[in-house]
């Protein structure tokens, strides 16, 4: 993309001066600036007779060049016609880059967009995610009203994506049909709830954001989602963490006590004179009351701590203001090392981390004084980040560092930047100010620099030694004196004002001095700053009424010169001075106190810091850095007197997890609401739940047995539980054994079972894991021999007894094909003639004409897509093949199709519709479904004859209102059978194979995964085959049904 857009600045023509910003009218003639806009039109040209060429590259080469051109800022609206034809592109790259370019200029066009709102609408459901995603965005970016209703169901549907990125995009729109429409907000409260229970990361941050735009007060929401959100915190992307830990902050400030030890005041500790015996007593055990942590609120604290050491600033900001307002003062020391990590960053960052740490080396300067080293100055940094440092400095200056501080200040007095100098000083009077042991040593420092060079700091430094007297005036007359012959030479108006107001105040004590400089303010009145100017009008207003037989004369002409002057203030103050101090026929009372007005003795200004009015804002925010309530700012609430009730956040997710971890995506239904076992043995099992998942996830018999699915198979045939078809004898007998596989048998079987539960209670033989219970079933074997719970060792030992064995087979019970042999009749394969003829004579076996099918080896199954959500209207439908005999037919596969229902609504009649088959092939249906509730799920058998081919097997998969056409093409492993057979009879059928029918291979296996498991477990993945034992240990062989797969 870059080679082309720098061929296509060289072939520009005048192009380089609006790249480089100069003004055409003065820098380019009359004839360039027709050859500039001529280029542009060309060049504009050129592009949409791109966009309109029947080739998709030169339509991708032109939007990568308007993409460009959008990214260096450059206008592109008027290609919008030209882009928004190539909407409806196939080619996915260019579709993508137009949805880019509408997001930019949809807003701008909305009447050309709103033309293309039908083909956004068909893009809301295509296959590629990307291509959802980017049209919601386009049609969230369409600002029309006319479209809400439009934009409301796209967002409703992509809430229920399969997708997260889509999800996520769809969180994205909620905010921005809020700000459309507002009158939105009830519905769009409901998608936003529905988000919050996403488990994706990607989500979580996205619909968090949308929760703070539209609903900030409904807090209710986060009850039951609070838990996952703290868990999912550490892997949401950095944003979201920000959003999520701000919110979570407000949340915590609402549910739980504060964790701030307050202490008592004396008042508490005496008693009251009117107050009892027992309300003393009551109040004392109120104190004493020990304070203890919801377990919530340490689990927010906790799981953000990880969080400090996140590369990006404004997490560790975030989780800093966090400890700062809702963890305890003892465990918010923590957040100082990670927040001097971040003064490595940008000045940007630096900034507003220094501005947070100033706030809070106010009240707890015991955090960051291990780490005062680093705040000194440094000579590249700018003056904003120099005078915050010297803040923080100033909050941590001690007894214990003030010498160490003071000379890095007089360094930092001799910088060249003037400003930062000033600031200097103005610390240091603030270190005289706040720490007494110095005050001495700060002022003749600052005397000191009276006689600098520089005019600035000469200045600040009046002005900071007029504050620092007023707390000790009697002391420093020689000061005073000094500054008197200042007046000379210093210009600045804040000097010389100061000046003179220290003049005025102590004139009893300077009588010699103070005369003389009113002389000589009065000779320059006229010339003075408007400041200055009422500094002379006070101090002559005081020596007329302390020494008027000297200023008497001099005041008038003042208060003359003051009456005519410019200045509205300093007539009005002349006017008020003389009415006051002269007394006269119309004086009023006041002038008799005029003395005590003039000279009334002054409080000592307190030198505060700046950000100390500064913690009343939630760290980390606009309006903390501002210093001002900023718009959409919502303030922390104060800590609750009494904790609400957490039981609000507790959340069932026994069920929940139950379905996440259903093998092969079966979706698990609810069991009965009546209860098989005693309350003992449910509390067992609550506290076994782990490994009740574990054998749930080898066996799904136990669904089998309530939902009456005839098709339903187990995967592994190793951890079966027992069926209800065994008799009420076998079931009391095996009571016991069975507390670990509750709800998995019939009715009947569980009545039984609870009836015995009462007398065989919890015995020491019971076991909480499937071993155990493997084991258990091998010591009893004997004596139990119809027992299915067996191991996949003990299945291969006693597998000759369970051939003998006779029992009634019931198509409700699936489990029984697992362990229990099948003899399946051998299969007519689609061969040529003579082939079969030579296949007729051949036989696994010496004795038998039958071909014995052994279990298949437990692999994960891989489910494929049937129909998806999208495309079947809400009904959605998966695949997988069970490598289980198909009780259909012995040439038949087994599939199991899954139904699930994503839509609000009932969805009726579903079944199998019209057949496409090629020639030869069969397919055996399912039953037709009346009824599939909203949210719900089914799985159902089919059979289906490939004709030993892998050939797709195409029809119609039909609801009450639609069909909706499907398809499905087998892997050639899943149309094998895996049989038992020897080593000696694998090479009696292997010699008789001819050579059309043999395949074979060298595979080169690293030395880790050259293991009898790995490589059984790779083979098995591809093709369902059975293991033959090998005399040799780097021989493997394998034996399938079918003949011709050989």
């Amino acid at each position: 993309m870059s080679s082309n857009s720098f061929a296509y600045n060289e072939n520009s023509g005048g192009g380089e001066a609006t790249e480089l910003g100069q003004d055409a009218t003065s820098a380019i003639s009359n004839s360039g600036a027709v050859g500039l806009f001529s280029s542009d039109l060309k060049k504009n040209e050129d592009l949409k007779q791109m966009l309109e060429s029947n080739k998709d590259s030169a339509k991708l080469d032109a939007m990568k060049r308007i993409v460009g051109m959008i990214a260096k800022g450059k206008n592109a609206s008027e290609l919008f016609p030209a882009v928004v034809k190539n909407v409806a592109s196939k080619n996915i790259e260019i579709k993508k880059l137009v949805y880019v370019y509408l997001v930019r200029y949809a807003e701008e066009q909305q009447d050309l967009a709103l033309l293309s709102i039908s083909t956004f609408q068909r893009a809301l459901k295509d296959p590629n995610q990307l291509i959802r995603a980017s049209a919601l965005r386009v049609l969230s970016s369409i600002r029309v009203p006319i479209i809400v209703p439009i934009m409301m169901l796209a967002i409703k549907e992509a809430s229920a994506d399969l997708s997260p990125y889509v999800r996520k995009n769809a969180a994205h729109a909620i905010q921005k049909l809020y700000s459309l429409d507002p009158e939105q907000k009830e519905m769009l409260i409901e998608v936003i709830e529905k988000l919050l229970k996403d488990k994706s990361t990607l989500v979580a941050g996205s619909v968090v954001m949308a929760f703070e735009e539209v609903c900030p007060d409904r807090i209710d929401l986060i009850h039951k989602n609070y838990r996952k959100l703290c868990n999912l915190l550490v892997d949401v992307e950095e944003w979201g963490q920000v959003v999520i830990i701000h919110m979570l902050t407000r949340y915590a400030r609402t549910q739980f006590v504060s964790p701030w030890k307050e202490d008592d005041g004396l008042e508490d500790n005496e008693k009251n004179f009117y107050e009892s015996d027992e309300e003393q007593k009551e109040k004392a055990d109120k104190r004493k009351k020990p304070y203890t942590m919801d377990p919530d609120h340490r689990l927010l604290i906790r799981t953000t701590k990880p969080l400090l050491q996140s590369r990006n600033a404004a997490v560790v900001m975030a989780v800093a203001q966090l400890y700062w307002h809702i963890s305890p003062k003892s465990e918010a020391g923590i957040i100082s090392k990670s927040l001097v990590r971040l003064l490595r960053s940008s000045r940007e960052v630096q900034y507003i981390v220094l501005q947070n740490i100033a706030t809070m080396s106010i009240q707890r300067k015991g955090m960051f004084e291990p780490y005062l080293k680093s705040f000194y100055v440094r000579s590249t940094d700018p003056t904003m980040i120099k005078t915050l440092k010297l803040e923080i400095l100033t909050n941590l200056a001690n007894e214990a560092n003030i010498s160490t501080l003071l000379r890095e200040f007089q360094t930092y007095v001799k910088s060249q930047d003037k400003q930062f100098a000033a600031a200097t000083i103005q610390t240091i009077g603030r270190c005289a100010t706040n720490i007494l042991e110095v005050t001495d040593t700060c002022l003749n420092g600052l005397v000191c620099l009276l006689s600098n060079k520089d005019e600035i700091v000469v200045a600040e430094s009046v002005v900071v030694i007029k504050k620092l007297l007023q707390m000790q005036p009697a002391q420093h007359g020689e000061i005073i004196k000094h500054m008197a012959k200042l007046l000379d030479s210093i210009t600045v108006p804040v000097a010389r004002a100061s000046i003179l107001w220290l003049i005025g105040e102590n004139c009893e004590r300077v009588p010699i001095i103070a005369p003389d400089v009113l002389r000589k303010m009065a000779k320059s009145f006229t010339n003075e700053d408007d400041l200055v100017k009422l500094q002379i009008l006070n101090l002559g207003a005081k020596l007329y009424l302390t020494n008027s037989k000297q200023t008497k004369l001099l005041t008038q002409y003042i208060l003359n010169l003051g009456k005519y002057d410019q200045n509205y203030d300093i007539r009005d103050r002349t006017r008020f001075i003389r009415q006051l101090i002269v007394p006269n026929e119309k004086s009023g009372a006041l002038s008799k106190y005029a003395k005590k007005i003039f000279l009334a003795q002054k409080p000592a200004p307190l030198l505060e810091s700046p950000f100390k009015d500064r913690d009343h804002f939630q760290l980390g925010t606009l309006s903390h850095t501002l210093n001002t309530k900023a718009t959409g700012y919502m303030e922390l609430s104060n800590w609750p007197e009494v904790a609400p009730d957490p039981s609000v956040r507790n959340v069932e997710e026994v069920i929940e997890l139950a379905k996440e971890w259903t093998p092969s995506g079966k979706a698990k239904k609810e069991k009965p609401a009546k209860k098989f076992y005693s309350e003992s043995e449910e509390e067992e099992d609550s506290s076994d739940s782990s490994s009740d998942s574990e054998s749930e996830s080898g066996s799904e018999s136990g669904e089998q047995g309530e939902e009456g699915d005839s098709e339903d198979s187990s995967e592994d045939s190793s951890s079966e539980s027992e069926s209800g078809s065994e008799s009420d004898v076998e079931n009391k007998r095996k009571a016991t054994r069975n507390s670990k596989t509750k709800g998995r048998g019939d009715s009947e079987g569980g009545e039984t079972e609870n009836e015995k539960s009462e007398t065989s209670g919890s015995s020491s033989g019971e076991s909480s894991s499937i071993e155990d219970s493997s084991s258990e079933s091998e010591s009893k074997s004997e004596s139990e021999s119809k027992s299915r719970k067996v191991t996949k060792e003990k299945e291969t030992k006693i597998k000759q007894d369970r051939n003998l064995i006779t029992r009634d087979v019931s198509l409700l019970d699936l489990d029984d094909f697992n362990p229990v042999s099948v003899p399946v009749a051998r299969p007519t394969p689609a061969l040529s003639p003579s082939l079969i003829a030579d296949l007729e004579g051949l036989n696994l076996s010496t004795s038998s004409s039958v071909i014995n099918v052994s279990t298949p080896v437990f692999v994960p199954m891989k489910t494929h897509v049937l129909l998806h959500r999208m495309s079947g209207k809400g009904l959605a439908a998966h695949y997988f093949f069970s490598r289980q005999p198909c009780i259909f037919g012995d040439k038949m596969v087994s599939v199991q199709i899954t139904l699930n229902n994503t839509t609000d609504r009932k969805i009726e009649n579903i079944c199998i519709g019209e057949k496409k088959l090629p020639t030869g092939m069969e397919m055996h249906v399912f039953n037709p479904i009346e009824s599939l509730e909203p949210g719900g799920s089914i799985t159902v058998s089919m059979g289906i004859d490939f004709c030993d081919s892998t050939q797709t097997a195409s029809f119609q998969l039909c609801t009450k209102d639609d069909c909706f056409n499907v398809n499905i093409q087998p892997p050639v492993g899943e149309l094998l059978l895996p049989v038992a057979m020897s080593e000696k009879d694998f090479k009696k059928e292997q010699g008789m194979l001819t050579g059309m029918n043999e395949t074979s291979t060298v595979i080169i296996l690293a030395p880790q995964n050259f293991t009898s498991s790995v490589i059984l477990q790779k083979i098995v993945n591809v093709a369902n085959v059975g293991v033959v034992p090998s005399g040799q240990d780097n021989i493997h062989r394998y034996e399938e049904l079918k003949f011709q797969a050989l």
